[in-house]
């Protein structure tokens, strides 16, 4: 054990910058922020639900809140975080059942989880208003 070289022989880990960036690694980065989002997002709508329960004069303030431009601003956020992260939910699921492992499945889960969870979003929106 004395003579064992430490310093030479051991491989070193290349850094983020020598790693190009891929697809499915940028997915993944996105599953792990939208579900660090959704906590936060879940507190808004616990606040929402402590408003409606403190009376209405409180519940007015806080739609008041996310009524105005930022709040449907992060509204409109945490509806996409949450469709992203179900979509790359089922994604993985998919995974976990031994299918789409290849090169071009991954590639098509990862573009349809991005385009579905915009297109979801922006879906549920356009009902949300139009039943207001």
């Amino acid at each position: 054990m004395s003579n064992a070289d430490l310093r030479g022989n051991r491989p070193l880990s290349p850094h983020l910058q020598i790693y190009k960036p891929i697809l499915t690694m940028v997915m993944s980065i996105l599953h792990r922020i939208t579900g660090a989002a959704l906590y936060f997002g879940t507190l808004l709508l616990a606040w929402w639900l402590i408003a409606a329960a403190a009376g209405p004069s409180y519940f007015d303030f806080v739609n008041g809140l996310y009524g105005s431009i930022l709040g449907q601003l992060v509204l409109f956020g945490f509806t996409w975080a949450l469709v992203h992260h179900m979509l790359g939910g089922l994604r993985h699921f998919i995974w976990d059942m031994g299918a789409g492992f290849g090169t071009q499945a991954r590639e098509w889960l990862a573009k349809a989880t991005i385009i579905g969870s915009v297109a979801l979003t922006l879906i549920l929106w356009v009902i949300g208003y139009a039943v207001r």
